[in-house]
């Protein structure tokens, strides 16, 4: 409950509410606005899942990704090295090889 004088409004946590951040889920993607909003949250939250299902930290993943096919540092012949699980499998390699040559 709230007092008149307090001057913020107070956010009171439910029963098994945590401060983590939220998830995409089915109820996220209610509010989307229109179909083409709704195909653009799909889109994304197959990203995200994908990356997270290889073990792979989504925002890391989707930032360099991004910045590499809008550098042009990736051709369109090799896009194929940009899915999770082979972007994973060539930062563990460059790891390995960095490792060896301290």
């Amino acid at each position: 409950n709230k007092d008149a004088s307090d001057k913020e409004p107070q956010l009171h946590r439910r029963h098994g509410q945590n401060e983590r951040g939220i998830a995409l889920t089915r109820k996220n993607s209610l509010f989307v606005g229109n179909e083409r909003g709704g195909k653009s949250f799909a889109v994304l939250a197959s990203l995200v899942n994908t990356a997270k299902l290889n073990s792979v930290d989504p925002e890391v993943w989707l930032a360099d990704v991004l910045e590499r096919i809008i550098s042009g540092k990736v051709p369109a012949n090799r896009m194929d090295t940009l899915f999770p699980w082979a972007w994973k499998a060539e930062r563990e390699a460059i790891a390995r090889q960095e490792r060896r040559a301290a």
